[in-house]
């Protein structure tokens, strides 16, 4: 299947929003941020200034920031090349420019219907529901959301991407490229196994997340399904793979999805693994979870157990996949415009709806937050 489709046509937007987490720009930032990402759980600043050390060994910046603008500068240049005169337009939800910098944005330039890319490729409540939570609490807040989901600047939103052939196929090239470091570095590629990685998250988000389609789990089993027959296929030897996860938090009371990429490392070492990918196919980009809980703890603990470990790369800004997210943009359009689209994917899992279903992705399943969503069939969007 081809991955453009036949129109270049953006209409009826007129402003791309680029949709990030965020995160500090310098030490003094930490705790500040960090207040903004744990609002609402009444944890102490000491408590936070102990989680800020992953911070501040790295100066106390983070580098999804800089990742963001770069990846806002590939969008432009790939709008550009094709002729797709449309802004893109960057903001976070925890730290600066934040959403109702961004939405300030939308309007100086005369925005009334903006399409939102979640730089999370995958459907759970902090990869998909939060952030229209947000985006649905600030028009609030700002007296531009009324009580039939109408807004000032409307947005609607691209489609979970994780299974678009832009966002496999750059995963693919990045695993490829491990194993031809991982030979470099005097391992042995045709016995090594690839570790695909992603953020943790709570069992009952993981259950709330199946709601109307796969679950979060799922739907990175499915990706990393293709990317390893990818792999497989061009080193011309069958790759064995897990899922592992990462950067759990919260009290250990409350069960995350499991097991830790550590964890797993240790158990593997024990049964004689000495080879190991790790691909972080649940991140858009090297950021904070990438750089310290794979490049800084995981590889310190394969080293510790005589592994010879290399960390294949994220998406980034790899033309495939910038490719593939103006590709999403304009299948979005054309959705919008009631035209008939045929939505790429790879793998078995369907193309995940761009409206999403009320009870989708909810923090709990069945039990409603109460905060509105933008993007909802409930908000008409």
């Amino acid at each position: 299947m081809s991955l453009t489709p036949q129109s270049a046509d953006a209409g009826p937007y007129d402003a791309l929003l680029l949709y990030s987490f965020g995160g500090p720009n310098k030490p003094e930032d930490v705790v500040p941020f960090l207040r903004n990402v744990t609002a609402g759980k009444g944890i102490p600043d000491e408590r936070l200034e102990e989680v800020g050390e992953h911070y501040y060994g790295f100066g106390g910046k983070s580098p999804i920031n800089e990742q963001n603008l770069a990846l806002k500068a590939a969008l432009e240049a790939e709008l550009a090349e094709r002729g797709i005169d449309l802004p893109v337009v960057w903001g976070n939800r925890n730290w600066e420019p934040y959403t109702t910098d961004a939405i300030d944005e939308l309007e100086r330039l005369g925005a009334k219907r903006a399409v939102a890319l979640v730089t999370s490729a995958y459907s759970s409540y902090s990869g998909c529901r939060q952030y229209r939570e947000d985006l649905a609490v600030t028009l609030e807040k700002r007296g531009q959301l009324g009580p039939d989901g109408s807004t000032g600047v409307q947005f609607d939103k691209i489609r979970s991407y994780f299974n678009h052939p832009g966002f496999v196929a750059a995963n693919a090239e990045a695993v490829l490229e491990a194993f031809e470091a991982l030979e470099a570095k005097g391992g042995d590629p045709a016995a090594a196994k690839v570790v695909f990685v992603t953020h943790s998250i709570p069992t009952t988000m993981e259950e709330a997340s199946g709601v109307g389609h796969a679950t979060y789990s799922a739907q990175h089993l499915d990706v990393a399904a293709v990317v390893a027959a990818v792999v497989s296929e061009v080193r011309g030897h069958a790759v064995e793979w897990e899922l592992a996860y990462c950067s759990r938090s919260g009290p250990p009371s409350q069960p995350w999805l499991e097991p830790d990429v550590n964890d797993l490392l240790t158990e593997r070492a024990g049964e004689g693994l000495k080879n190991v990918v790790l691909s972080p196919i649940g991140f858009v980009s090297d950021h904070m979870e990438v750089a310290y809980d794979l490049d800084t703890e995981a590889m310190a603990t394969a080293a510790e157990l005589g592994m010879t470990a290399v960390r294949a790369g994220t998406v980034g800004t790899r033309p495939v996949f910038v490719s593939g997210l103006v590709d999403l943009l304009l299948e979005r359009a054309a959705l919008a415009r009631g035209e008939d689209v045929e939505q790429a994917t790879v793998g078995s899992l369907p193309a995940f709806p761009s409206v999403t279903p009320d009870d989708c992705c909810l923090r709990r399943h069945e039990e409603p937050s109460g905060i509105p969503a933008l993007c909802s069939e409930d908000m008409h969007r």
